[in-house]
């Protein structure tokens, strides 16, 4: 047996999420189908993170166990040659059997892409989220600067979240603004279920008025979900790499 570690980039415009479904078309699904095609039995395909319906990624990471051999550019080409092209296998390597896409992973980097213009180019609208009208960056700025650190992140997940706990160490949050285009990076040991996107809604209404830049504190330390912003949509939202 080979432990496959697959570096993996998709548009998730047209996907129900990363997580295998029933009766919806997922990232997860199409690489099982695709892998078990290949080795000639039904394969386990465990990811790094399993990103929400309509969200993108540059640099997923996926393993599984393969037992035909192949060459690490053959097996590539292979599953590429099965998939549609908005997913792509961008590398394969054989790593120790000790290496898991989940466990083994050390942190994640997420972007997040607002659109200010009034009109979003064809090419872009897919990757952002068109916000039309400008937002207040400094104020924006200064409310993320409370975000960074080790944090119970309560007030920026779903109510009936799986996990025991919601601290999380907030490794970076940088923002950029660049023209039209808003980008906020976000790097943590692990995030919650829709995190990204509900501080991205958070400092949305703080760039708006509706929330001043100092209340990021309180919101923050209050953990309560109803005083943050609402859930930013997934299509801004793009998971760009994985640390091991």
């Amino acid at each position: 047996m080979q432990n496959v570690k697959a570096t993996i980039q998709y548009d998730g415009t047209a996907y129900h999420g990363w997580q295998m479904q029933a009766n919806a078309r997922s990232i997860q699904g199409e690489l099982t189908r695709v892998v078990s095609l290949l080795d000639q039995r039904p394969a386990t395909i465990h990811g790094a993170g399993r990103t929400d319906a309509g969200v993108h990624a540059e640099g997923q990471v996926a393993s599984f166990l393969l037992r035909r051999p192949f060459e690490p550019s053959r097996l590539r080409d292979a599953i590429n040659a099965n998939l549609d092209r908005d997913i792509r296998v961008l590398d394969v390597e054989f790593m120790p059997d000790s290496f898991n896409a989940r466990h083994s992973a050390r942190e994640k980097t997420y972007l997040y892409r607002i659109w200010t213009g009034d009109v979003v180019s064809p090419f872009l609208y897919r990757y952002c989220h068109h916000h039309r009208g400008p937002l207040d960056f400094e104020a924006m700025r200064e409310a993320a600067s409370f975000l960074p650190g080790r944090h119970d992140f309560t007030a920026f997940t779903v109510l009936n979240s799986e996990f025991d706990h919601h601290v999380r160490n907030l490794r970076r949050l940088d923002m950029r603004l660049e023209g039209e285009l808003l980008s906020i990076n976000f790097t943590a040991d692990a995030f919650l279920r829709y995190m990204v996107r509900a501080i991205a809604g958070t400092l949305i209404d703080v760039g708006r008025g509706r929330i001043s830049a100092r209340h990021m504190k309180e919101i923050l330390e209050g953990r309560e979900r109803s005083r943050a912003g609402a859930t930013a949509p997934a299509s801004g939202l793009t998971l760009m790499r994985v640390g091991y």
